[in-house]
């Protein structure tokens, strides 16, 4: 199989989004992971920084919106809204869908989260991956990300919540279900290493095993 796309789901911490960037660059591939949250924003007419605080969390930002920029945001994803319809957080879902699936259309991507997995899941030509990582691993990670004094543990807990909520209220799928991937796998402490085991599994050819291919 000749994979067209690769969906990366992760644990907080755990270097997902930043092993999902390097694929991406190595394969020369588009990425998929702060552009959906400027094109929900723009579809949206809000600032991205409202989208941001937001994403992959439970609760509706679309209350904050007045009833036209929601009624813009509802026409860009193709939405036909009668006069007694209602504009809620299924619609804004709803954009999250349409982008995945146009760039599913174009191929050649990396998509980070967003439920991705599960609105491709029946796309023979997608592979989907789950980064985990050792809890002290992704502690020592988010202590040089994170901002000093933060509560790490506190952060890890709500982060992993909120995704696995967002999944599990709008898509119905339990997010560490292993019968959503096709791979899941420990980042450990070696990113570069994690990637290269992603495209090699993903491909089928062992040459990205040599750190000088995948440079």
């Amino acid at each position: 199989m000749e994979y067209r796309l690769l969906t990366v789901n992760r644990e907080f911490g755990s270097g997902g989004g930043r092993i999902a960037q390097t694929i991406a660059r190595w394969l020369g591939w588009k990425l998929l992971d702060r552009e959906i949250i400027d094109a929900i924003a723009y579809a949206a007419h809000v600032a991205p920084d409202v989208v941001q605080h937001y994403d992959e969390h439970v609760e509706s930002w679309l209350g904050r919106l007045n009833r036209q920029a929601m009624r813009s945001a509802a026409l860009a994803a193709g939405l036909e809204l009668g006069p007694d319809s209602v504009f809620n957080v299924e619609a804004m879902v709803k954009i999250t869908e349409k982008i995945v699936e146009e760039a599913y259309a174009d191929g050649n991507c990396v998509i980070v989260g967003r439920g991705a997995q599960c609105i491709l899941q029946h796309k023979p030509d997608v592979y989907h991956v789950f980064v985990y990582a050792p809890y002290k691993e992704r502690i020592q990670r988010l202590r040089k990300r994170l901002e000093r004094g933060a509560d790490v543990e506190q952060r890890i807990r709500t982060v992993d919540e909120e995704r696995a909520k967002y999944l599990q209220q709008y898509f119905g799928k339990c997010w560490n279900n292993p019968h959503l991937y096709d791979l899941m796998i420990s980042s450990g402490n070696d990113e570069d290493a994690t990637a290269r085991l992603i495209v090699c599994a993903m491909t089928g050819d062992g040459k990205w095993m040599s750190p000088a291919t995948a440079g």
